[in-house]
């Protein structure tokens, strides 16, 4: 991807469209009154096709894994606690399957197992362990290969890829990859190429990785050469991408189209004083029309924490009052425009609040060409490197 462009738009306030009652906290006068959630709420991860989700969550101190089905009439939720209280910050990952991947550190060896219920007892399904001496490993966003989990190792001078559930005999190493990467978003519904944010001599630029070349590394953002250049989200359907680089002089959200030439764009509307704007969620189906993507944005300033939804083709951001309990940062569109929003209250454990697509003020015309293969796209500095 090429320069970025700074829009020419007004600079006219947010529009605020309410959605459920107002939170008696107060907020900025620009933006809808958050609701404050119940503490604490760990925002669960969600598979690819909106299924299933799993989080951590505790009953009195005792931390356990939770899963969530979300693809039947009403949501539920179905604790899977273990022999003994999980550690904090233990992260856990739902398979398409309806199990649920835990990650656990163990005297400095990650070990990763699946569990499932059985009636009233958890059943588990040991995996194997990772043994990566002080190196940093996490867990990469879920496959869109759903029976498949992968994980970074951070260590002193390259980062290892592992593929940690889904493999023939345990967890198997994928790719030693020169720098520090971190993020991780997946490119295509394949679940061969995955997008990472690659520090190296001093910044950090957005690569690609080929899953199917052995962890063949490819340039994906280079918009400046003093830039740090991230990719934040991404749909395979459109091929729209959405970024943070602070090529414009200090960082920006931006929006640009795999395998396209036109420049990433930074619009104004997406730049808020004193608030934090984080893209969550993209709304697949949108074939050929990257700027007809509806964007579900987490919005967090002083008091709390609200929705944003943004087209590009719109050049305008809805600020929503949250559901109360939502868990700030998840949720998942339909194909049809609708959005998602898991929340916990006292008197709801497991619920899902649904989210209308507000109308496009104008039909954007389609893109000249459908996003092509990254193998063959016209990405700026385009070759392998290590």
């Amino acid at each position: 991807m090429t320069a970025p462009t700074l829009e020419p738009e007004p600079m006219t306030q947010p529009t605020t469209e309410p959605l459920t009652a107002k939170a008696p906290a107060p907020a900025p006068a620009h933006a809808p009154a958050p609701t404050p959630r119940p503490a604490p709420a760990t925002p669960p991860v969600i598979t690819a096709d909106g299924a299933y989700a799993a989080r951590l969550t505790h009953t009195g101190g005792s931390w356990y894994p939770e899963r969530w089905t979300l693809d039947s009439p009403e949501p539920y939720a179905v604790p899977l606690p273990g022999s003994q209280p999980e550690e904090p910050g233990t992260e856990v990952l739902p398979m398409a399957d309806g199990r649920v991947l835990i990650h656990r550190v163990v005297d400095r060896r990650h070990a990763f197992a699946l569990l499932y219920p059985t009636g009233p007892e958890t059943g588990e399904v040991p995996l194997g362990a990772v043994e990566c001496g002080e190196s940093r490993l996490t867990l990469l966003p879920p496959s869109p290969v759903g029976g498949q989990a992968y994980a970074l190792a951070v260590g002193t001078h390259s980062t290892a890829l592992w593929l940690v559930a889904g493999g023939a005999f345990g967890p198997e190493h994928v790719a030693e990859i020169p720098g520090h990467c971190s993020g991780g978003v997946w490119l295509d519904r394949e679940g061969r190429l995955l997008a990472l944010d690659r520090e190296l001599g001093g910044r950090v630029k957005a690569v690609a990785v080929d899953l199917e070349r052995r962890g063949e590394v490819s340039p994906l953002l280079q918009i400046a050469d003093e830039s740090d250049d991230r990719v934040l989200l991404a749909d395979a359907d459109s091929g729209l991408l959405l970024i943070r680089s602070n090529a414009p002089g200090h960082e920006r959200l931006g929006w640009g189209v795999l395998g396209g030439t036109r420049p990433v764009r930074f619009p104004e509307c997406l730049r808020l004083p004193d608030l934090a704007v984080t893209p969550f969620a993209i709304q697949p189906g949108q074939t050929l029309m990257p700027e007809n993507c509806a964007v579900a944005l987490r919005i967090d300033g002083a008091a709390g924490s609200w929705l944003g939804i943004w087209r590009p083709a719109e050049r305008r951001l809805h600020q929503l009052a949250a559901p109360a309990g939502w868990l700030a940062g998840s949720g998942w569109w339909t194909r049809e425009g609708t959005l998602r929003l898991p929340y916990v209250t006292e008197a709801v454990s497991c619920g899902v609040e649904e989210v209308e697509l507000p109308a496009p003020a104008a039909a954007p015309a389609p893109v000249a060409a459908r996003p092509v293969p990254l193998q063959q796209a016209p990405l700026t500095g385009r070759g392998a490197v290590g």
